[in-house]
């Protein structure tokens, strides 16, 4: 690995984490942001920062060349319902899409790296420098699931690898042996929401990395907003995939959910 590394920003916390640790360990940072909050707290953190639209592929392959970038990680929220939004593509961007066989995540995630592979740029795993922040097997708060809640979360992540597995989404929302709801385009926090007015309170929610998860990208990521959603839908179970989660603020996050009564384990 070089010691100028470039990054693409999405939203949510997780691009001021890795930039953070990875200035820790001496790397100097590139950085696009291609959301609007990534922008806002990068600044300062990396080395050189550029801001585009998540439609100006051409740009950002042009600016990381520019920059001499051989390696890059991408991170942070990409929410694809912009696809379906009204922006701006540029031809690099527009050829993409049309070569893609679908739309799903992996399908347009691999197509990118594929893009960056051909200007001599590899994607790195998003795990480098945040290996600590994917919790091994166990109950990470004080309250234990009761035995109809193991069995939910036994049954939730057999779902919810059917599901990941088919490249829908990573989430699915669980009562008594019964699916409330399933992650897709929406995202985790609408899903929970969902799950939690169907089931009334008392839902398990289990997050899993797909099967052979592409540790590059869209790896499964919990923290406060998850365990706020959570509360708000009166759930009393997380349930994560061990090894294979990040969890943003792990400390505060199991203080909360033991304040809240809320079971955390990681299987």
């Amino acid at each position: 690995m070089t010691n100028k590394i470039g990054l693409i920003a999405g939203a949510g916390e997780m691009p001021f984490i890795w930039a953070k640790a990875a200035r820790a360990k001496g790397a100097e940072i590139v950085a696009v942001a291609i959301a609007e909050e990534a922008r806002k707290g990068l600044d300062g953190i990396v080395s050189q920062l550029h801001s585009f639209s998540v439609g100006q592929v051409g740009k950002i392959i042009k600016t990381f060349k520019d920059e001499g970038i051989k390696e890059l990680v991408f991170i942070g929220k990409v929410n694809k319902s912009l696809i379906f939004k009204d922006i701006k593509f540029d031809l690099r961007a527009i050829t993409l899409m049309a070569r893609l066989k679908d739309r799903k995540d992996d399908t347009i995630m691999l197509a990118i790296v594929d893009e960056l592979k051909k200007e001599g740029i590899d994607v790195i795993e998003q795990t480098i420098f945040l290996e600590e922040m994917m919790p091994g097997p166990g109950i990470l708060t004080k309250r234990k699931p009761t035995r109809e809640e193991m069995a939910d979360i036994e049954f939730g992540m057999e779902m919810a690898k059917g599901i990941a597995g088919l490249d829908i989404g990573q989430t699915v929302i669980i009562k008594d042996k019964a699916v409330m709801a399933v992650e897709a385009i929406e995202g985790t926090d609408e899903a929970i929401k969902r799950g939690g007015a169907l089931g009334r309170g008392g839902i398990v929610v289990v997050k899993v990395a797909k099967p052979d998860q592409d540790l590059r990208f869209d790896i499964p990521t919990i923290g406060m907003n998850t365990l706020t959603s959570i509360k708000d839908a009166n759930g009393k179970v997380l349930a994560i995939e061990a090894e294979k989660t990040f969890v943003v603020d792990m400390e505060d996050v199991i203080k909360e959910a033991d304040r809240n009564g809320v079971t955390i384990v990681a299987v």
